[in-house]
């Protein structure tokens, strides 16, 4: 059986997703360009994340794709509050706490736990993995039946390691094995809600199966609701029941995956979606979307819609007017779009007769 085929078969067997349990309106993280002499004086400011809104319902699992550097780390940070919002709202079960102190935080800091990117950073070297695993509990205090060693040797094995593993140091384990300790981690506090800043970006593709495995199997038996941002739009699909994708700092595109894979609206995620590499043989390789220039500054980025500059569609009303994420007329109930010109929900590698005609693709 394959790693897709298991993937396949576990995500069918999500349990549906409950009330909401996370709610982002406007967020916004603008990072101060600091200049002049003695650079005590702001001269700009890198807008990583600009008014960014979606919700995250009880068990559910929504993906965050888009280009390197779109704003999808940022915002996973904020919801966290490892970093303090310049703008905006975050909800958590309906309570607001966008700029709450640690002190209203410490009943909340249990519940919403974060998976970090670098599996070889994020884990102390100094530190034995039971340490490690065991450190949440301490710093809330938490004294779970029979010991927070036995705790966590539970969790060791729910991931997939050995007990025995308790007082090995992480220099002693591959990147796959440091990233289930990371795993191990995040689940000490029996979160309701985790953050997973792409997982297996930093894994062997051989790995990668294995760690989406573990997380989809924990989602399912524990009911745990996921922000997975991720670029591999793949393991996005197969892991995630809805999906945002964002670029240059806004989310121009949301909807259950089946929606934005099959019928996307948005030009960008059209283009993205044509960027995935495809082992079907009929598919055309001119189906490919190919956009020109680089992506704009984040310290000052276009007016308007802000993918303008790098879109076949755009015209005068696209630098004027920016458009909002509404539903546009025609879409599934919860298909958000921010486009003024809409994509006609097309596939990129459907029938030839159903493809954007080659005169609208953008050159090379």
């Amino acid at each position: 059986m394959s790693a897709e085929q298991t993937l396949d078969e576990q995500s069918a067997a999500v349990p549906a997703p409950g009330d909401v349990l996370l709610e982002v309106n406007g967020l916004t993280k603008h990072f101060p360009v600091m200049g002049g002499f003695p650079f005590k004086r702001q001269v700009g400011a890198v807008q990583a994340v600009d008014g960014v809104s979606f919700d995250v319902r009880e068990g559910e699992s929504l993906g965050l794709v888009g280009e390197s550097g779109c704003g999808k780390s940022t915002t996973g940070r904020l919801l966290t509050r490892l970093l303090e919002p310049t703008g905006g709202t975050v909800k958590y079960r309906g309570q607001d706490i966008t700029h709450a102190n640690r002190k209203q935080l410490a009943p909340i800091r249990s519940e919403i736990q974060m998976i970090f990117q670098d599996p070889y950073s994020s884990l102390n070297p100094r530190h034995t993995v039971g340490t490690i695993i065991s450190g949440p509990m301490e710093i809330n205090n938490i004294n779970p039946p029979g010991g927070r060693e036995a705790r966590v040797r539970e969790l060791l094995e729910i991931v997939g390691l050995n007990p025995e593993h308790y007082n090995r140091f992480p220099h002693e384990f591959s990147g796959g094995q440091r990233q289930r300790i990371g795993v191990a981690r995040a689940l000490a506090l029996n979160p309701k809600l985790i953050i997973a800043d792409e997982p297996v970006s930093a894994l062997d593709v051989s790995i990668q199966a294995q760690v989406v495995n573990l997380l989809q199997g924990l989602q399912r038996e524990l009911g745990i609701a996921f922000v997975f941002i991720a670029h591999d739009l793949s393991i996005v699909r197969h892991f995630s029941q809805r999906v945002a994708v964002m670029y240059l700092g806004k989310v121009v595109e949301i909807a259950d995956r089946d929606s934005l894979y099959n019928k996307p609206r948005h030009p960008y995620t059209h283009a993205l979606l044509s960027a995935a590499p495809d082992a079907d043989p009929d598919t055309a390789a001119n189906e490919r979307i190919r956009l020109t220039g680089d992506v704009p500054s984040p310290l000052n980025p276009p007016s308007g819609c802000r993918f303008r500059t790098r879109c076949w569609k755009a015209q005068e009303k696209c630098a004027t007017e920016e458009p909002p994420l509404i539903q546009l007329g025609g879409n599934v109930d919860g298909h958000l779009t921010a486009c003024h010109f809409p994509e006609d929900g097309v596939a990129p590698g459907a029938k030839p007769a159903d493809t954007i005609p080659a005169a609208r693709l953008a050159k090379d």
